[in-house]
């Protein structure tokens, strides 16, 4: 299913001359194996992230904005022109791959201002030491980045892909490896350039981090669209889903009778080890479970919610 919400920041308004990305039917295959398939949406100023399980095409759909891949089928524009094979493109246009891309006998100088040279910009040396400055690497531009953490070639990564001030950014899970305060630097980064007119782009497998970013998200299931919109909509269909708890207490027998009267339960299984009981509401039944525990004299070892991946959230989406 699809969610659609009213244009906000990040979803392109119906003005072509606003489209940054737009995608119409887009598939991509290898042999039999299809990675992305029939997929459409438009993208404009902001952040929008690709929230999707590991292998569910979201690398494969930033390949094919980024030129690397041509589309098997349908059609693909950024910035009003064909991605492939379009090497005036990469003016306006950076990326940061998921897999490591630095040179280990460079420095993270010569990374990034090779990067600037590249670009044929009038003064790379001023443009590397403004995106070095950016990604908080100036105190260890003139080490080796074969000697950098992840979270450090990550952000050299950044560097070389901003160095020419892109007017779109896209970064293949680039909080990888990025400790707490790198993560959160990189993410105020981000959120600065998309204030200023760039449209962002970043895939990812964790939910908390398109929460704190994205204004907007295209979630991403096995090669198809399973929901897009603002993230605050997708994130209720996500929770107000059929979720299932199993449950330890001091009485599971007189517990599951109680809870068999509770309007967010419609379903309860009990055996030697557990109670299992399936909601509706997951807002209501966690709120409800310790009253109807406690008004039933039954004291709660434990409370484990048993489908909380992201596999069966994405899997629940695509089934609506």
């Amino acid at each position: 299913m699809t969610v659609d919400t009213e244009p906000k920041a990040g979803i392109a308004s119906n003005h072509a001359s606003d489209e940054t990305i737009v995608l119409e039917h887009v598939s991509r295959w290898y042999g039999n194996v299809v990675a992305v398939n029939d997929i459409s949406f438009e993208l404009g100023p902001g952040v929008t992230g690709l929230l999707g399980p590991n292998g569910a095409g979201k690398s494969t759909i930033l390949h094919m904005l980024s030129g690397f891949l041509r589309p098997s089928a349908g059609e693909l524009r950024v910035l009003g022109q064909s991605a492939w094979q379009n090497p005036e493109m990469y003016r306006d246009v950076g990326l940061v791959p998921e897999r490591e891309a630095v040179y280990p006998f460079l420095t993270g100088w010569q990374f990034v201002l090779q990067s600037a040279r590249l670009h044929g910009l009038a003064d790379p040396e001023a443009a590397a030491r403004h995106a070095l400055k950016l990604v908080d690497l100036e105190d260890a531009q003139h080490r080796a980045t074969g000697g950098y953490s992840k979270g450090m070639k990550q952000r050299v990564k950044v560097a070389a892909a901003l160095v020419h001030r892109p007017r779109l950014l896209l970064l293949d899970e680039p909080f990888n490896g990025a400790d707490p305060r790198q993560r959160l630097q990189l993410m105020e980064m981000l959120r600065r350039m998309a204030s200023e007119g760039h449209t962002v782009v970043f895939s990812s497998h964790i939910l908390e981090e398109v929460e704190r970013l994205a204004e907007n998200v295209l979630v991403i299931v096995a090669g198809r669209l399973a929901a897009s919109g603002d993230f605050h909509e997708i994130r209720r269909l996500m929770t107000d889903r059929p979720h299932t708890f199993s449950i330890r207490s001091s009485d599971d027998r007189r517990l599951a009778t109680a809870l068999v009267g509770d309007q967010s339960v419609f379903g309860v299984e009990l055996d030697e080890e557990w109670l299992t009981v399936k909601t509706s509401d997951f807002s209501a039944f966690t709120v409800a479970l310790a009253k109807v525990a406690r008004n039933a004299d039954v004291t709660l070892f434990e409370v484990l919610p048993t489908d909380e991946s992201l596999e069966s959230v994405f899997s629940y989406l695509v089934q609506r």
